[in-house]
C-alpha cells in the first residue's frame, strides 16, 4: 500500500524552535524537518498509512508539544519529484 504524505507547517512559541525540532526530528513518521524563516518556524514532511494515522500523529504527537502554537497541514495529492 502506498503511504500518504503530508506537509505540516508549524508555528512555535518564540525562542522554542530548537526544542520543538529536537522533540520531532527522530519520530518515525517525520521524514524531513526544516527550520525556516518567515510566517512558520518549522516545516515537516510526514509519512503515514492513512488519514486515521495522520489524526493520531496530530493528537498524540503535535498536540502534546506545549511549545507548538499552531499547525497547518497540507495533504499531498501526488508523490515524488518530477523526473527529467
Amino acid at each position: 500500500m502506498k503511504k500518504m504524505e503530508a506537509i505540516i507547517l508549524v508555528v512555535s512559541r518564540p525562542g522554542t524552535e530548537e526544542k520543538v525540532y529536537e522533540k520531532l526530528k527522530d519520530h518515525p513518521n517525520v521524514k524531513e524537518i526544516y527550520r525556516v524563516y518567515g510566517e512558520y518556524d518549522l516545516i515537516l514532511r510526514v509519512e503515514v498509512n492513512d488519514v486515521e494515522e495522520l489524526d493520531k500523529f496530530h493528537d498524540e504527537v503535535l498536540r502534546q508539544i506545549r511549545e507548538i502554537e499552531l499547525t497547518e497541514t497540507l495533504i499531498a495529492s501526488t508523490y515524488g519529484l518530477k523526473e527529467d
